[in-house]
C-alpha cells in the first residue's frame, strides 16, 4: 500500500486547514500553469491528508482546468457530459437549470426511500473515478455553498453496534434511469459500504444517497436503519467543511475519502459550475 499523507518539509505552498480533519486552502500556486513534479506531489499529499483542497483568485479556462486535472490521472468523460463544449469532452457543466430538470424527470416514485443529497461521484461504476475538480463559472451573489463530509471521520463516529452491522455489507447504487437519457447503460454494481483507502489505509463509510441506495441482504426496514445511521453522521457539522464560492474559486477533492452536498439555498438565481472527474486506475483486488 503506498501512503503519501503529509506534504513535504520544503513545499513552496501555503497550505492552511480549515477543519481538523477535513477541507484546506492552498495558495502560492497558479494552477493555470503548468506543475512542476515537486508541487504536483505537494497538492496530492496535501489533497490525501485534508480529503478536499481549495483554490482562490485562479484564472482558468477550459483547457487549463483540464490540463491541471490531468497531472493527477487520466480524465473520465461522464455520460452527462456529451453536450460539453471542451476540446476532450470530460468537462461536466453543472447548472441549476440541469438540476431542476434532473429532480422533475428523476422524482421519487410511490415507496421510495428519500434522503438528503449526500453523494459520490460515479459510485455506480465497478471502478469509481478517484478524484474531481470542479470550478467556478456562474455563480449567485450570496448562497449556493459545498458541504463535503470526512468518510472515514463519519464512519469513525459510528457507534460499535452499527460498525459491527456493516463489516462486510455491500450497497447498491441506481443510477440507470439518468444513464439511459444519455444514451446509456450500466449494470447495478454493489460495493462495500466501509471501504478501505487505498493509499491512507483509513476505513471510509461510502454512500450515494442520490442513487436510491440499498443494503445487499437486508430487509428494507433494516438497511433504511443502517443508512439513516449513516446520514446522521453524513450531517454532523463536526466531520463536514463548508466552502463558500467565489469568482475564481477551485475544489479539488478525493472523492474515495468524502462525500458532498450542494446547498440550494439560491432560487431561481443562475448558477454554473464546471466539473472534470479523474479515472481511477483498476485495481481489481480491491473490488
Amino acid at each position: 500500500m503506498t501512503t503519501i499523507v503529509e506534504t513535504p518539509v520544503s513545499s513552496s505552498l501555503d497550505i492552511r486547514p480549515l477543519q481538523p480533519t477535513i477541507g484546506a486552502e492552498i495558495s502560492g500556486v497558479n494552477i493555470a500553469e503548468p506543475l512542476t513534479p515537486a508541487v504536483r506531489d505537494e497538492i496530492r499529499a496535501a489533497l490525501l491528508r485534508h480529503k478536499v483542497v481549495f483554490f482562490r483568485d485562479q484564472e482558468l479556462t477550459q483547457q487549463t482546468h483540464e490540463a491541471f486535472a490531468r497531472e493527477f490521472g487520466p480524465l473520465y468523460t461522464h455520460p452527462g457530459a456529451a453536450k460539453a463544449e471542451a476540446t476532450s469532452g470530460a468537462i461536466h457543466r453543472i447548472s441549476a437549470d440541469d438540476l431542476k430538470k434532473y429532480e422533475r424527470t428523476f422524482r421519487p416514485q410511490p415507496g421510495d426511500d428519500t434522503w438528503d443529497a449526500y453523494h459520490t461521484d460515479t459510485s455506480w461504476r465497478l471502478v469509481p473515478t478517484w478524484g474531481a475538480v470542479l470550478r467556478a463559472v456562474v455563480l449567485p451573489e450570496v448562497g449556493g455553498d459545498t458541504v463535503w463530509v470526512d468518510a472515514a471521520l463519519a464512519y469513525e463516529s459510528l457507534s460499535d453496534e452499527i460498525k459491527e452491522r456493516l463489516e462486510g455489507r455491500h450497497v447498491t447504487h441506481d443510477y440507470r434511469s439518468a444513464l439511459q437519457v444519455s444514451g446509456h447503460d450500466y449494470p447495478i454494481v454493489a460495493h462495500p459500504v466501509v471501504r478501505t483507502h487505498r493509499e491512507t489505509g483509513k476505513r471510509n463509510v461510502w454512500v450515494n444517497f442520490t442513487q436510491r441506495p440499498t443494503i445487499v441482504g437486508l430487509d428494507r426496514s433494516e438497511s433504511r436503519e443502517l443508512l439513516a445511521a449513516i446520514i446522521d453522521q453524513y450531517r454532523r457539522p463536526e466531520n463536514q467543511v463548508r466552502f463558500s464560492w467565489r469568482p475564481g474559486s477551485v475544489a479539488f477533492w478525493d472523492n474515495r475519502a468524502t462525500v458532498h452536498y450542494a446547498v440550494r439555498n439560491y432560487g431561481s438565481t443562475p448558477r454554473l459550475l464546471e466539473r472534470i472527474l479523474i479515472a481511477d486506475d483498476p485495481q481489481y483486488a480491491d473490488l
